[in-house]
């Protein structure tokens, strides 16, 4: 039973991570496809271009407690090996939705809420990390990529090895998720935020 718990535990996580809710919230509230709007992207950072900061926040949230549910259920259920287990599932089928034709976002906002659930210090660090890199450079995919790399020593001190290697696990997949916006930094392309006005003698996407 326990074996049979823990595979429909992580089953579920990855429906519950492949709701695209910024596609919920965009269409809902706003009657408009975020898929059409900005970069494209179903995330957070997109719909703060594309809805304004209310539906960034509402986007954030609820992609984060997707992550962050299958954390809690997994250390009540069975430990921190299945917690980490779940909350990559979470982020894999938020990246790789059944919903979207195995497309999706790109894991940021979920794996957030699965460092919060793990160790809310941590959570702080990434929060810390990424708002730092966008203060400097207006780029979200430099602060999202940089602040889950910290995730990994963060993770490793606070919630033990066991959510460290979920964190390599969810930083490769997530720089994988970036590729493009590597592409585009290296090439000076990349869009900012449209908190900042100017960065680098560009406007905002």
């Amino acid at each position: 039973m326990t074996i049979l718990a823990d595979a429909a535990l992580v089953v579920a996580a990855f429906f519950i991570g492949a709701i695209p809710f910024g596609i919920v919230v965009s269409r809902l509230f706003f009657r408009r496809d975020l898929r059409a709007e900005g970069s494209g992207n179903i995330g957070a950072a997109n719909a703060l271009r594309s809805l304004g900061k209310g539906g960034a926040i509402a986007v954030l949230v609820l992609d984060g407690l997707k992550g962050a549910l299958p954390v809690v259920a997994g250390r009540a259920l069975d430990g921190p090996a299945l917690a980490a287990v779940a909350a990559f599932a979470a982020i894999a089928g938020h990246c790789f939705s059944p919903f979207l034709g195995f497309r999706g976002g790109k894991g940021v906002a979920t794996h957030f809420g699965a460092v919060i659930a793990f160790a809310w210090p941590a959570g702080a660090i990434f929060a810390a990390v990424w708002l730092a890199v966008v203060l400097v450079t207006g780029y979200s995919s430099a602060g999202s990529l940089l602040a889950t790399l910290a995730m990994i020593p963060a993770l490793w001190l606070w919630a033990g090895p066991t959510a460290g290697l979920y964190a390599v696990a969810a930083a490769l997949l997530i720089t994988y998720m970036h590729r493009g916006n590597i592409a585009r930094l290296r090439a000076g392309t990349e869009s900012v935020l449209p908190l900042f006005r100017t960065v680098k003698g560009r406007p905002p996407a």
